[in-house]
Parts: structure tokens; sequence; C-alpha cells
């Protein structure tokens, strides 16, 4: 029978419906009569007939007309909202945030699946994983060492020994025996007292990744958790059934204890939980509507599954994954600024790399080279200043390699050791089946991937810090010989003058955030843990520092393909063309004013879909794969022996 899930003030009511033809107004008038049934005042309501109400859906707060059969607008387990004449929005209603999430936006179940051991995961499985792309699997491997590592802790349960977080308390309690018939009870009470977190809950998709981590962390086999229960947490996530994580209260040891309890409440059907099908509702309704159960926790397994670095890991794992992505972009929209300055690309020649062989820097000259070969690529922008008086390049330009390359190097840095974070097993006390006994050590603490996250963010940020003087150098007419501000009828028109100012906002917010926050420690648990790693501020404002670095260079971008408008119908390098094609496809040229945010918007869009880059790389990677001769084109910038034969470039094959 069709059953509906009606949220009327501070309750959650199953209504079943045997005819789906009845109205929205009849499954009102049903739910506000078994609302009714459990107040001694009948919630104040004399006449259900009498009452007016609003019902919406909770996924995306659609209002539904009265006269509409449910069959028409609801399925079968939907959740909806009813908002009763009088009453403000119920205050534990969290209403689902349209546009905010893929996962709201357009959510299609997933086909393939990804099968987890707990030491083969990457950082873009573990990204694709929270954009739902996947469901997850334990390889038999994985399902055996779990098995084997519980076994253990039964026995040691069964012969009554004294084991920390097993049989006695937690922390300062450490030294505390608990009873074995409060065993159970230990464990929910360490889930729930440890859900103190405070803050926006995470999103669906970060929280899709807490949890497949955590999930793979326990894959290892080293925790205790019992394989039904990991199956539970498996089945979860394959429905996407998702926890209420605030995002804040972790000081990254012992663990990100706060946002996993959040995270294990859920799971247990307490708190809340999100899911396509639900929004936000009371996790045990989310549950049910999924054909799921609540688990029950088992000796350890409370501490087990809220012990560990996986929140700091997770959202590093986006922030790594966001800044390589961008950082790549960077050299593309770096090189069409170029093009659009008439700089040189003498600054990136290989021989002047080589003297410096910094991995990132070589790199990051060869896509220079590979984006503005004027012999491999002929740029008609490039040929029509070829002899100009122009000596060399201001720093923006010329030192990209150099620049750009610690940046790519840093992300490299710190994306191996996510990696091997995502992999690790980081909870306490370890479980080793082989050795038939539990140890107690640190691994828990969150110290690595909170250094690696704030080194990523001071890296990366130079990437916005050079794009907002390139942005300056655009529109300002003294150094671009364009139109001030990028805009004709300057003075009517005010062009790029305030993006410019958004770019310079943004990069001044970022030098607050590059602060390290893991240089701070502040003891916690009377004592007990006196040292932490405060790695969820650094994961945290990692992600934000990269948003940042993305919206600055979107807007360079803009402004990039704005100057070439003035530089029409000269023509840069096929590749470039192709970049400008693209903006150009979501983005119309600026002939006058006009509401600039949705376009900033809109090529953030392109950046974060990597679509610059998807653009850009067939070039990149043919000039890098096929023997293609560097070009060294003759320019004042540089002095040789020999006179040129003729305007073309000179030829040097290595």
């Amino acid at each position: 029978m069709p059953r509906f899930t009606v949220h009327i003030r501070d309750e959650w009511l199953a209504v079943p419906c045997r005819d789906t033809t009845n109205t929205i107004k009849w499954l009102g008038h049903e739910a506000l009569k078994r609302y009714i049934k459990n107040k001694p005042d009948n919630g104040g309501i004399t006449a259900v007939k009498d009452i007016r109400f609003v019902v919406r859906r909770c996924q995306g707060l659609g209002l539904l007309d009265a006269d509409d059969t449910i069959d028409d607008v609801l399925e079968d387990d939907d959740f909806v909202e009813l908002a009763i004449e009088g009453d403000t929005m119920s205050p534990d209603f969290i209403p689902s945030q349209p546009g905010v999430s893929h996962l709201t936006a357009a959510y299609k179940e997933p086909r393939d699946y990804l099968y987890l051991d707990g030491n083969s995961l990457t950082s873009t499985d573990l990204v694709n994983l929270g954009r739902g792309l996947y469901k997850i699997k334990l390889t038999s491997e994985a399902e055996s060492k779990v098995v084997q590592s519980r076994e253990l802790l039964d026995t040691i349960v069964k012969e009554n020994k004294v084991v920390y977080g097993i049989t006695t308390g937690f922390g300062k309690f450490a030294r505390t025996v608990i009873p074995v018939s409060k065993l159970k009870e230990l464990q929910e009470n360490l889930v729930r007292s440890h859900s103190a977190g405070v803050g926006n809950p995470l999103s669906p998709e970060r929280t899709r990744m807490l949890l497949a981590l955590r999930i793979n962390v326990l894959a290892k086999g080293h925790s205790g958790i019992s394989l039904e229960t990991l199956h539970a947490m498996i089945q979860a996530f394959n429905a996407s059934c998702l926890s209420f994580v605030p995002e804040k209260g972790t000081v990254g040891a012992s663990g990100d204890l706060a946002p996993l309890s959040h995270l294990a409440l859920g799971l247990m059907g307490e708190g809340k939980m999100w899911s396509p099908k639900s929004g936000w509702a009371d996790a045990k309704y989310v549950l049910e509507a999924h054909g799921l159960k609540p688990i029950s926790l088992r000796p350890k397994e409370g501490l087990a599954l809220i012990n560990g670095t996986q929140m700091i890991t997770s959202l590093g794992a986006e922030a790594v994954e966001r800044a390589q992505a961008i950082a790549q972009q960077a050299d593309i929209i770096a090189a069409l600024t170029l093009e659009v300055l008439k700089g040189t690309t003498k600054a990136f020649d290989s021989d002047i790399h080589s003297l410096r062989p910094h991995p990132g820097q070589i790199e990051v000259a060869l896509r220079f080279r590979s984006l503005l070969d004027s012999d491999h690529h002929p740029s008609q922008i490039a040929e029509s200043h070829r002899f100009c008086d122009r000596v060399q390049d201001a720093y923006t330009m010329r030192c990209c390699p150099q620049v750009h390359g610690v940046a790519n190097d840093t992300i490299n840095f710190v994306k191996n050791i996510v990696n091997t974070e995502i992999n690790s097993a980081t909870d306490n006390p370890m479980v080793f089946a082989e050795r038939g006994e539990t140890i107690s050590g640190g691994n828990f603490h969150g110290e690595y991937p909170a250094k690696a996250l704030d080194f990523l963010a001071i890296g990366v940020h130079e990437l916005a810090s050079i794009s907002e003087r390139r942005i300056e150098r655009l529109c300002n007419p003294s150094l671009s010989e364009l139109p001030a501000f990028l805009v004709n009828e300057g003075g009517l028109n005010s062009g790029f003058m305030i993006a410019h100012c958004t770019a310079a906002a943004l990069v001044s917010e970022n030098k607050v955030l590059c602060h390290p926050s893991s240089v701070d420690s502040l003891s916690t648990s009377a004592a007990t843990e006196d040292h932490v790693s405060m790695g969820g501020w650094a994961a945290r404002k990692a992600l934000r520092v990269v948003e940042h670095v993305e919206q600055v260079l979107a807007i360079e971008l803009l402004a990039a393909c704005q100057g070439i408008e003035f530089l029409r119908p000269l023509r840069t390098t096929t590749p470039l063309e192709k970049v400008y094609d693209l903006v150009r496809s979501v983005v119309k040229p600026w002939m006058k004013d006009r509401f600039m945010s949705p376009d900033i918007e809109a090529v953030h869009r392109l950046l974060l879909d990597q679509k610059v880059w998807n653009v850009a790389k067939p070039y990149i990677d043919k000039y890098q794969t096929e023997y293609i001769p560097e070009s060294r084109p003759v320019s004042p910038t540089a002095f040789s022996l020999e006179s040129p034969a003729s305007p073309r470039k000179r030829v040097r094959h290595e």
C-alpha cells in the first residue's frame, strides 16, 4: 500500500493511502487526524475540516495544489510538509536548498559500482563517489578481514578482558571498566554525547564523501566493525541516506569525533537525515522509507565509527582535486592574457627552465609553449607585435612558470599525502587479528592532512594573487593599450571596473584564510588529548581558498576574452581560439554595461566542470607527445650573434 510521510509542526507522521486518486487536501486532513490523536489538547485544533493549510514537498519546497490527486504529484514514500495557517515554519524542519547540491538538483541513481578494499581508493574516486556517480561494494578480501577482526573482539568481550574502548570508558574515563551488560549502551552513549557539532550541515556530496571514506577505512579490517554493520552503512550510502553532519566542531584529534558522531547518529535512526527522495527529515523515517533499519551497535562499534580523520581527509580530497583542476586551467587563462597584452613567449624557452629544473616549473613552461608556439599554432596577434620595442614583460606574465609551477608541485605533494590518508586506518585501538591483539596508538591524529591542507591553501592562493595583477593590467589602459576597463564609451559604461575589485577582495580574503590553522593547538578532554591538529578548519578554509582562486581566474578569463574583442580581426592561436569560443558559448561580448555576476558564475561553472581544460588538453597533449621542434622567435627581448635571415622564426631541433 502506498504510504507518505507528512511533517506537521514537530512530528513526522506516516499516512497510508489505499486510493491514490484521493486529493492532496485529503492527505492533509488524514495527517492532521493522526497528529491530534497524539496531543492531549488536540494540538489546539478543534475541528480538522476547519483548518486551513498548505502542503509542500520537502524536496525543493514545491507547493502542491490541494485539488491535485496524489497519484499525479507524489510518488510512494514521498515526504511532504504541512504548514498550518498562522504557524511559522517548524523550527526543526530543515529545508533543502535547490541548486546548492548536484544531488538535489538532478540525482540519478548510479548503476556502476566501485569496489572498496581499504587500500586503493583515490581522491578522484572519492570525489566521484560524492557526486553520486557510483554505488559501493566491498571486495571479498576486505570482507574476510572485517570478519576476522570482529571475531577477535567478540573473543575479548566473551573472556571479559579489559581493553580500551571495548570494555572501558573513553578519554579521561579510560580506566573505568564497563559491565558486559552495558557495552551496547556504552557505544550508543558515545555516539550521542559526541554528536555536539554546530553550524551548517555538510552538503549531500560532502556527506557522501565522508560516509564513503569511513566505509573504506573500516574495510581495511583493523577497526573491529562487524560485517553486518558495515553492510548497513553501504546500503545507506547506496540509497543516499545521508546524516545531518554540522561542519564545525572537530579539533582533528582524537580524529574528527563530532562530525563522525553525527554521521553515525543518523545511521542509528536518530537526528536528521537527507535523501534525494525525502529532503531533510527524521533519520528513522528516511531509513524506513528506503527499506533500511537503523544500525544496532555492538561492543567497540561506536568507537570504530567515530574515531578517525575522515572529515579532514574527505574535504581535503575535494580541495586538492579542485586545486589541481584550476591550476591546469590557470596556465591556459594566463596564456590567453599574455596574448591579449601582446607579451612574448621567449620567457618559456626550455633552456631557461632546464637550468632550474623544478618539475612544476618545467611543466607550466611546456604548457605555455604548447598553447603559444607560433610555428605550430600561428597567431596573428603575436605577429602583429613581433618587432615592437618592448624589452621584456612584467613578472605576472614572464614568471608564470615559476609562480604557477610551485603551486603545481604543492598540489602534487598534498595529493600524495591525502591519498595515503584515504587508505589509512586512523582509529584507536587498532585490531590486529593475525596477532590476536589490540594496540592503542595515535593514528587518529590529524596533523598530516592538517599541515598538508594549510600548505595547499598557501600554494594555490598564489594563482589568484598573480591572476588579480593580470586583471589589473588588462583593465588599466596605461598597461594594456586597450580601452579602460575593457569597455567602449567609458564613463557611460564602467565595464570590468568592479569585477576587478571583486578579484582584489577575494585575494585579500585569501591572505587571511592562508594563515595556517595547524600551528594552533588547544588541550582537550581534561588534558588527555593535549595536542590537537585543528585539521577540520584547515580543510574547510582550504576549500574556501580554492573556490576564491576559481572565481578570480573566472574573472580573468572573462576579461581576457573581452580584450580579444578589441584586437579583432586578428586571431590568436588555435587552442586559445577554442577557449574563446567556449566562453562565448555561455557569455556574450561586453558591448555595454549589464548585470555582470551571472557572467562570472557561468565562467566559474566552466572551470568547475573543467571544460576549459578539456578544450585545450588535446592540443597540449599533441604538442607534448609528438616530436615538434621548439620555436624560438626573434625579438628585442633576446640578443643573438646571428642576425635572422627572415622575419620567420629560427628553429632549433633538440
